[in-house]
Formats: C-alpha cells, structure tokens, sequence
C-alpha cells in the first residue's frame, strides 16, 4: 500500500475546488452528485420534474435535516437562470453551495445558518435555455425562453390579469414544488441590470407609479439588505446606458410592468416572499469576470438568506395540545388577498420587522383570536421570535378544510375597485416599460 498516498488523500478537501466556469449540464450535475455523496449528512439533492427536453430540474438542499422539514426551522430558497441566457446567477448558486457545505463547522456563523434553516437551491430553472445559447450576447441571446419559446417569467398566474398562456413544464414543476414546502423567503437570480427587485410586478389596469404590497416595509428592507452589501449594485447607476436606481433598489411595477411573473406569484399563492436579483449589467459575461461577480456577492447572498428569521413564528393549537393546521394566522392591517395559513404541523412563519403587531387568527366556525407580539429591536440568534398560540377551544380537525378554498389561481385584485397598494399614475412609466420588456 502507498501510504504517502494515502495520507495526501485524506488531507485533500471531500470537492475538488470549483472553477470559476460556465458549467453545462453534464458538470453541473456532477458537481451536484459529487457534493450530495460527500457531504449527505447536510445536503439531498433531488430533481422537482423535468425540462421540455428532459432535463432534470434539480434542487440541492443544505441543512441539519437536509431531507424533511422540522418544526420551528424554515424553509429558504434561491433560484437561478429561469431566462437560460442570465448566466451570472446559475454559476454563483454553485459556488455558494460549495462555500456552504466546505465551511460547515469551520465558521460559526455558516455553521449556525445550517443548524437553523433548510436552504433550497437551483441553480437552473431553464437548463434547455442554457444550453440553447451559442453566441453569447450582453443583451439578448437565443436561450432565453425555454425550448417551447415561452418566457418562464411570464408563464404564471397572475392576480392583476388573466395570464392565459400554456403553462411550460418547467413553471408547473416549480408551482407543485411550493406546494409541497412551507417557503418562508426567496430570491430569483437574474440578470441584464444591477438592482434589486421588490413586488408588485404587476397592478390594476391603470398605470401607476409603484404597485406595493401590504408587507411593503419588510420588501424594502429586504431589498436593501442584498443591494448594501453589493458595492457595485449600491450605486445604482453601474450600468450606464440603464436606469437609474437609488440605492440598487426598485419596486417591480415601477421599473416596468410585468404579467405572470414568479416573484407575486409566490408572495400570493405560496406565502413566500420573493424578491427579484439582476446581477450583471451583461447577461452572458464572460468567463473570467465571474470571480468578481461572487466576490461582490457572497456577502449579500448569505446575509439575505439569515433573514429568513426576521419576525414571528409558531404553532397553533387547541386547548388540548393539537396542532391546527390551515388556521388563518394574519397581521392586523396587512392582510394578503390571499390569506396566509398554518401548514400541516399548525405552524406558521410571518415576516415582520421590529415593532409591535396585532395577529388575528380564524378558525372556522369560531370568533377571531388576537395576540399582540412585540418583535425585539436585536434579533435572536438565528431564529425569529418563537409565539405558539393556544386557542380557547377544542379543534374540529374535520371541519377545518385540507386546502385553501379563498384562492383561486384567477387575478384576485381584477374586480376590486382599485388595489390599495398601487400608488399615483405616471406616463413615464408607461415609457420605460418599453424600453425594459427584455429584463426581469
């Protein structure tokens, strides 16, 4: 036996270090597997469905109990390249989960976020769009639809209009997989400008200047806390021949209108929040600029993914210890169109900043509990502020509905008089939306 090599393997780390290329398909997944056999006691790798052509839609999963969900630890999710020819955002979500996994009991603080949250990631949305491109282009590039030449970003329902296009097995595969986690935050990586993107994308028929949803200050604050951390998105005017955007942040309506996007359709129809990350002024950089694309970054990626803790969380139960699931679990004065809901475990997840709130929760068939919460200035350590609420009676499991009968996948803003959040009218949007229908 050959000792001296045997000792080198054992002090070689489990990955072979990432290069910073594009990685197709075929190393894409090894890159996958290679980290999912190595490290299986924190990652699961599996696919949500397949692509038009076939390929697997996979989703890496980094956490203490990679493979279920465990009461009281939410669920985080990154998704990458849904337009194949944003390329900067597939390539970062691989190398953050190589940072992740290589630095899980080495720094405390990454060792911490493994310990309290479940991280999704997919690094391709669109991998038939990826591969479609053979000229890489700044701007536009064949691969930017998936193989049946559908936008995937503009391929969900939508709560303004209807959005009557075929839905593509790719969107139908990430509409399932929502249905099956309770997802707390998320971010969609795309690219072709440097800002971070918060809901509405969409509003009421007329135009207006901002579309804003009743969790506006979280979104803000959310928005900010990736864009602050970036030095170059910051600035907000780092692609010249763009807009300008203060501070790296903008409302999604009031950058352009945009009809069946993922990020309100997550926010409405999945109880998850999500913003929109354009990552690079270029959407097909290339090669040799991705080291300083991971290094302006890394920081935002991990601080977005800590704040998956902001707010309040718990169970609700009945008088006799029995978890409720289904129970409307609302902030008094930011109610969703949508309602949000206890999962099957009676727990819930609301997304808050500091301050004092009011949470009404309703059970069928009984009056309104409310409890007031008081969200502390510091924030715990990687958790939200724990509230399990007890209700003054015993549940009737069978008379609270298995699914959510008040949200119909139809534009549930379409017949009120006006949606609350859209703010003053202005042409000028009506101009830009011209200028910018190749982006988000």
């Amino acid at each position: 036996m050959d000792f001296p090599c045997l000792w080198l393997g054992l002090l070689l780390p489990l990955v072979a270090a990432l290069d910073f290329n594009y990685h197709r398909q075929e190393g894409m997944e090894a890159f996958l597997k290679t980290v999912a056999q190595n490290y299986s006691s924190v990652t699961h790798l599996h696919s949500i469905g397949k692509s038009v052509k076939g390929r697997n839609l996979w989703v890496l999963v980094v956490g203490r109990f990679p493979k279920e969900h465990r009461i009281g630890i939410p669920e985080f999710k990154y998704v990458a390249n849904m337009h194949g020819d944003e390329t900067v955002g597939r390539e970062l979500l691989l190398h953050l989960i190589d940072y992740l996994v290589t630095s899980d009991g080495k720094d405390p603080e990454i060792t911490n976020l493994i310990n309290s949250t479940r991280i999704h990631i997919m690094p391709s949305m669109n991998p038939d769009g990826f591969e479609a491109v053979k000229k890489p282009d700044c701007y536009y590039s064949i691969g930017r639809e998936n193989y049946n030449q559908y936008d995937l970003n503009r391929n969900f329902p939508d709560a303004f209009e209807y959005n009557n296009v075929s839905r593509q097995p790719e969107t139908v595969a990430v509409m399932k997989w929502l249905k099956t986690e309770t997802f707390v935050l998320s971010a969609n990586l795309h690219g072709g400008a440097l800002v971070a993107s918060y809901p509405f994308d969409n509003a009421t028929g007329a135009l207006y200047s901002r579309s804003l949803t009743p969790d506006d200050d979280v979104f803000q604050y959310l928005a900010h806390t990736y864009a602050s951390r970036n030095p170059n998105m910051k600035k907000g005017d780092e692609c010249k021949n763009k807009m300008n955007f203060p501070n790296g942040v903008t409302n999604g309506y009031s950058w352009y209108p945009l009809q069946g996007g993922m990020q309100d359709y997550n926010y409405i129809w999945a109880q998850c929040f999500e913003i929109t990350l354009e990552l690079s002024c270029c959407k097909y950089p290339r090669e040799e600029k991705l080291p300083s694309f991971w290094n302006n970054n890394k920081a935002s990626l991990i601080e977005y993914i800590k704040q998956v803790h902001l707010g309040v969380k718990g169970q609700v139960f009945d008088q006799n210890g029995n978890p409720l699931p289904n129970v409307i679990v609302e902030v008094q004065d930011r109610k969703h169109i949508c309602p949000y809901r206890t999962n099957k475990y009676g727990e819930y997840y609301l997304l808050l900043l500091p301050g004092s709130y009011i949470i009404n929760v309703t059970v069928p068939g009984h009056d309104p509990h409310i409890t007031k919460v008081i969200i502390p200035e510091k924030s715990q350590n990687f958790s939200a502020l724990k509230k399990d609420i007890l209700l003054p009676f015993q549940g009737q499991l069978d008379s609270i509905p298995v699914s959510n009968p008040s949200c119909p996948m139809i534009p549930l803003y379409r017949n009120l008089p006006d949606h609350s959040a859209a703010t003053k009218p202005s042409l000028f949007l009506f101009l830009v939306s011209l200028l910018h229908i190749f982006f988000k």
